[in-house]
């Protein structure tokens, strides 16, 4: 039997994105008219959403996706829902707008947040199991406000009195709610309010482990959830060439720029999935090979996902569908950069996962001998 076609999301890049990583050769800024190109390139060629970040290095997800959903058709809009730097009615009317102005394609990634320093700035100073708390009592406050109630609230966190929401949105109750945290508090918040559970990439034996601890929690809850795989994809047509790709990506990454990505992890982070993440190769250069094909490079210097997949296409597929038989149904992947990526991701990978990519036009006929050719046409050449 033919496995079911994996759904394939990519990512917004709107810290900014380059060829090389640790350095400012080949950088470009996260512009308007970049990002542009990107989301109208993957709405094009099939894939079926976007991954929009969040922090302090990034642009606003709302206010990006906003600009980027009119200028799209299909594509879906994953954008970050951060308990505590608003209120949850502030959020839920916002959730409503960009629902409706998208025509039902939004998605929120609940970020509750990892840098205690970066959080302070923001006015949050709760240590990380209170902050889960908190994003519990908010989750709740803003859901039975989407789904049409008029909410009175009072928990140790959070309080709402009187609180509803006149324009409703297309999507009901809500949007759909994502999330990735390996945490036991996280883990519990997915199992009460996730509907698809996110990890990174993590070797396929982590991830089998995680996905049974939060379908072990769902189930005590009464609940079922879908389960995504964030990462990064280096598709070559051969092996060979999908690994020097990958060398090329750090090929300017210093020791010193390793070592000072390294300490901000340690000593600012207090994400489990971070320490999990840096663990697998604890910044050294002769680790980075951490399960067969996949590749830990990346999370030298980049925070959160630092992991890919690399190789052929079919040597990628076959990976993917690795974690496909744990439970894995989304995988949202990114590469850089980012718009020349989608298109080796779906020229290259889409036929082997059996992801029906969307037509450049198939009214188009190129000449004869140009892009292919045509034994029952003549020869013409082009001018120009």
């Amino acid at each position: 039997m033919t496995a079911q076609p994996l759904e394939m999301f990519w990512f917004i890049p709107t810290p900014g994105d380059g060829r090389y990583l640790g350095t400012r050769q080949g950088h470009r800024p996260a512009d308007h008219r970049y990002l542009r190109e990107i989301a109208t390139a993957v709405d094009r060629l099939g894939f079926g959403g976007v991954l929009l970040p969040t922090g302090q290095g990034c642009e606003d997800a709302w206010i990006t996706a906003a600009a980027l959903a009119p200028l799209t058709e299909r594509l879906r809009f994953l954008v970050a829902l951060r308990p505590g730097v608003a209120s949850p009615s502030f959020f839920a009317r916002q959730t409503a707008t960009l629902d409706r102005l998208s025509g039902g394609r939004l998605l929120l990634n609940v970020v509750v947040g990892g840098n205690p320093s970066e959080l302070a700035g923001d006015g949050i100073y709760l240590d990380h199991d209170a902050r889960y708390a908190q994003a519990d009592e908010f989750l709740e406050i803003w859901q039975r406000v989407l789904a049409g109630e008029k909410v009175d609230f009072e928990g140790h966190h959070l309080r709402a009195t009187g609180t509803v929401l006149d324009f409703p949105p297309v999507q009901r109750p809500h949007p759909p709610l994502w999330f990735d945290g390996s945490s036991n508090a996280a883990l519990d918040l997915a199992a009460r309010r996730i509907d698809t559970y996110l990890s990174w990439g993590e070797p396929p034996a982590q991830v089998a482990s995680k996905i049974a601890a939060v379908r072990t929690r769902t189930r005590l809850a009464g609940r079922e959830v879908r389960f995504g795989l964030r990462i990064h994809l280096i598709v070559r047509e051969t092996e060979a060439e999908a690994w020097a790709a990958a060398d090329r990506l750090i090929a300017h990454l210093s020791d010193d720029a390793i070592e000072l990505a390294q300490r901000r992890f340690r000593e600012q982070s207090d994400s489990v999935g971070q320490q999990r993440m840096t663990a697998l190769h604890d910044g050294r250069r002769d680790r980075l090979v951490v399960a067969p094909n996949l590749w830990a490079g990346l999370g030298l210097v980049r925070q959160g996902a630092g992991t890919a997949l690399v190789g052929s296409p079919e040597i990628v597929a076959a990976r993917l569908r690795e974690y496909q038989a744990l439970g894995i149904e989304t995988i949202i992947a990114s590469g850089y950069p980012h718009l020349e990526e989608a298109y080796q991701v779906a020229e290259l990978l889409f036929p082997e996962l059996g992801i029906a990519a969307c037509s450049h036009g198939q009214s188009h006929r190129t000449h004869p001998g140009e892009f292919g050719f045509d034994h029952e046409a003549p020869l013409r050449a082009a001018t120009s």
